[in-house]
Order: C-alpha cells, then sequence, then structure tokens
C-alpha cells in the first residue's frame, strides 16, 4: 500500500509540481534566489539583532538549517545514488536550485501571516497563511496533521532508525540501545521550549556543518585529479548518457527530487514554521535569508557526502551496500577507519538537532487546532515512542513511511502557495521598491496591506524596530509608500 501511494504520489504529480511552481516563482520574481543572494550575508548583519525574549533572524535560520541538515544528507544522499544513480545527485541541485525561490516565497508568507502569543512569542507556518490568507481553515487543519504526522513521527522514526544503524556499523551498539540513549535525551530537551532548542542550534549546527564541510574538501583534496570526471560523470549520468546508467534518466530523476525534498525541505511546509518566530523588520528579509538554508543543505552539504562517496571508489552500480553505512565505508576508505567513526560523530550531531526540530514542528501544528495542555503531552509521549521504535526498524519501511506523509504534505502546501503567490509578489515588490530608493533595512508597514488579514499584535502600525531607528533610511521607506 505504501509503494503504490509512493508511486502515485511521486512518480508524476510531486516532480511536475515541485520543479513546475518552482520555475514559475522563479521566473515571475525575475530569478529573486539569485537577485538577493549577496543580499544574504548582508542580511547576516542584522540576523542577531532582536528584542529580549525572541528569536533572531539568525537563530531562525541555524534552526532551519538544523532540521534541514540530517539523515538526509548522509543516508538520503547515498540512496539516491544507489537507487538513482550519480545523476540522481544532478536532480537534487536543480531541485535546490528553484526551491531556494519556492522557500522564499513560503517562509516571507509565514513571516506576514505569524500571529503573536500571549508569552510574546510567535506562531506561524503554512497553517496559518492557509486560515489567514485563504480562509480555509479547514485546510489549515488538515496541513497540520500532515505536518504532525510527517516530522514528529515519521521523519523522527527515520533519523533515529539513521543513527541507530551508524552506531550499530561503527561500534557494534544494539540499534535499542542508541533508541534508549536518544529518548532519554531528547525527553529532557523537548520539555524546555523553542528557546532551548534554539541555544543548543546556535551552537552545534554551524560547529557540525562546518566539520563535515571540512572533511568533505579533505577528501575533495586527496582525489583533486579525479573531480572534474567525477563532476562529469554526475551529469552524463543524469541524462542517461553515461553507459553504466544508460536507461536510468527516470530513476535519476524521481530519486533525486525525492531525496532532494527530504533533504532541503523547499515548499515541503516545513522551514515557514520556524521562519515566522523570527522577529525582523520586513517579512521578505527572513525569505531571503531561509532560502540561503537550501543553497546550503543540497549544493554545499549534500554535494560533500556525493563526493565523497564517489571519489573513494567505493560506490559500485547494484551494491547492496546503502544508507549511512555506504557514507562511512567511503570515507574509511579514503582516511582510514576512523573516518567511520567522525561519520557516526557527525551524523549523531546532525540527527540529534534534527529530531528537536521536528519535535518543535509537530508541536507548533498542534498548537493551531488545540491549545490544551493534555494534547501536548501525549504528542510528546508518542514522539519519545517513535524514536525508540524507528531505531528498530528497517530502512524501506520507515523511508516508505515517511515519503507518503511527506508527499501529502507538500501537494497541499504547494497548492497554497500557488493560490498565494500574488500576495508574495506584492510582499516582494514592496521590499524592492525600497531597496531602489536606496533604503539598506527595508521596514514593512502593515497599513499598506490593511486588507490582508494580519495580526496587528505581531505587525504595529508603528513598528518598534523602525520608532527605535529614525533613520534617512525610515523617512525613504515612508516616502515609498506614499507614492
Amino acid at each position: 500500500m505504501l509503494d503504490l501511494l509512493n508511486d502515485l504520489i511521486w512518480s508524476k504529480l510531486l516532480i511536475i509540481m515541485l520543479v513546475g511552481l518552482g520555475l514559475y516563482f522563479t521566473v515571475r520574481s525575475r530569478f529573486v534566489q539569485f537577485r538577493y543572494f549577496g543580499n544574504m550575508f548582508h542580511i547576516f548583519a542584522e540576523a542577531f539583532q532582536h528584542q529580549p525574549g525572541q528569536l533572531s533572524s539568525f537563530q531562525a535560520l541555524m534552526l532551519s538549517v538544523a532540521g534541514r541538515v540530517g539523515a538526509g544528507n548522509i543516508a538520503g544522499v547515498s540512496v539516491a545514488i544507489m537507487l538513482g544513480g550519480p545523476g540522481a545527485i544532478f536532480w537534487m541541485w536543480m531541485v535546490a536550485l528553484v526551491g531556494m525561490a519556492t522557500s522564499y516565497f513560503e517562509c516571507s508568507l509565514a513571516q506576514l501571516y505569524k500571529r503573536r502569543e500571549p508569552d510574546g512569542s510567535y506562531r506561524g507556518g503554512p497553517a496559518f497563511y492557509i486560515q489567514h490568507g485563504l480562509g480555509q481553515r479547514w485546510l489549515g487543519i488538515v496541513v497540520s496533521l500532515l505536518l504532525l504526522v510527517t516530522f514528529g513521527f515519521g521523519f523522527n522514526a527515520l533519523q533515529s532508525f539513521t543513527v541507530a544503524s551508524s552506531l550499530h556499523d561503527t561500534f557494534g551498539l544494539p540499534t535499542h540501545i542508541s533508541g534508549i540513549a536518544l529518548v532519554v535525551v531528547i525527553g529532557l530537551i523537548i520539555f524546555g521550549g523553542i528557546q532551548r532548542i534554539a541555544k543548543f542550534a546556535d551552537v552545534l549546527v554551524p560547529v557540525m556543518a562546518f566539520s563535515y564541510i571540512g572533511m568533505a574538501l579533505v577528501v575533495i583534496g586527496m582525489n583533486a585529479d579525479a573531480v572534474p570526471a567525477t563532476l562529469a560523470l554526475i551529469v552524463k549520468s543524469a541524462f542517461g548518457l553515461e553507459p553504466a546508467f544508460a536507461g536510468g534518466i527516470g530513476a535519476a530523476i524521481i530519486m533525486g527530487v525525492k531525496r532532494g525534498l527530504f533533504s532541503n525541505e523547499a515548499g515541503l511546509g516545513s522551514a515557514p514554521n520556524v521562519a515566522a518566530v523570527a522577529e525582523v523588520k520586513h517579512p521578505v528579509a527572513q525569505g531571503i535569508v531561509q532560502s540561503l538554508s537550501v543553497f546550503i543543505d543540497t549544493l554545499i552539504i549534500c554535494s560533500s557526502t556525493a563526493l565523497i562517496i564517489l571519489l573513494s571508489g567505493v560506490y559500485q552500480p547494484g551494491s547492496e551496500m546503502a544508507g549511512v553505512v555506504l557514507t562511512q565505508t567511503a570515507m574509511a576508505a579514503v582516511v582510514g577507519e576512523w573516518g567511520r567513526v567522525f561519520v557516526s560523530i557527525a551524523l549523531l550531531l546532525f540527527v540529534f538537532t534534527t529530531l528537536i526540530y521536528n519535535y518543535y514542528l509537530g508541536e507548533n501544528a498542534l498548537s493551531f487546532f488545540s491549545s490544551k495542555r493534555m494534547p501536548v503531552v501525549v504528542y510528546r509521549v508518542l514522539v519519545i515512542a517513535l524514536v525508540l521504535w524507528g531505531s528498530m526498524q528497517d530502512l524501506g519501511t520507515v523511508f516508505a513511511f515517511a515519503d507518503v506523509t511527506m508527499g501529502l504534505l507538500a501537494i497541499a502546501n504547494l497548492v497554497a502557495l500557488a493560490l498565494l503567490f500574488k500576495v508574495g509578489l506584492r510582499l516582494m515588490r514592496d521590499y524592492d521598491s525600497q531597496i531602489k530608493a536606496g533604503v539598506a533595512s527595508p521596514v514593512f508597514d502593515p497599513k499598506q496591506f490593511a486588507d490582508l488579514d494580519l495580526d496587528p499584535a505581531a505587525w504595529p502600525a508603528t513598528p518598534s524596530t523602525a520608532a527605535e531607528e529614525p533613520t534617512r533610511g525610515a523617512e525613504i521607506a515612508h516616502s515609498v509608500h506614499q507614492r
């Protein structure tokens, strides 16, 4: 049944929606992900600024990278190569490049329609922009349930399985022992809320990402002469031009799209939940920053894993070795057995932050249709149980379950984004006009969007950030809005 649903969702429907809408968003926005690529780094200068008790733009970025960078970057890439050939990596790149535009719009909309909580924090995401942007609460509830099942349950089980199998391969540790250890640590942290989660991500994400990229650079440096041929192999295989993979273009595309979406989550509706909690001057600023996380995840970290595997010489078409074991074996073949240990530790850190991130997404989804305490307690118990369950399952069952729920969630979110695209363009043009007028840091004026169902507590008529900084830039922004 799971295989049947996966074939129906992934063989045609989602490939057309993901790539088609991504290209449409890219062209209609005049390639926004490339126009503002330089600005992504400029915005980091302001990314650390936020009010006490709020999350900064940088913290929201680290949280989204923490969620995106996980089993998909290590185990998912190796699965894509084994089932789709090296060409699957090319299609992962394509999904990421157009997905940057999709992520830009979904995260900008999440910021626009966010709601302020009684404790001063923010909530937002697909369910919120569906309800307040489209006026369809029932669809918001459906999306929330899919998000809850996909991330809170499905992806957490998958992450747990990946780290348990990695530790078993490296250290011979029984999978249920790994599962119990994860349960204990995760249980202690998830009761600390989003602030505690953000503090862990602030430190762990940059350390683990740079360490892994550094190791990949070592592998690339040791095999520098083979890099051009490897990149050529990826491109040729993507179009069935490599003799060893002739006729495999269909598998390459399907696996590239599936594993690409699982890894970078662009259009899936997960990152907007985190993007919405950040405090920013303009919704578009967070959309720009969040599109960068797609680039980091796929174009940098997934490519690192792919090059480690393909440069090692371990990969052979038709091999039974898959998942994280392939990546570990490839690393060990290049740098020695300690490389296997390094991948296990890196994966442990990746999965650790992703499990916490997934838990938060599920709790955020739950809060959309229930504010009572008991459902949250039940959810926490189920998450802990599924982390333990996932550590002892087989790869096929866990991936099939996660693929179905992920596919349904992506379809619902992409439909909502298509319907709200004009609002997203309007928001983008407001930001563009301020940049064109010379405003270094555009400020959102809710009076210009009075026809939308926005939360006045989240976007007050006189933003505190603008009031605190009566600069010439703010004056220019005001004059632009008046015109």
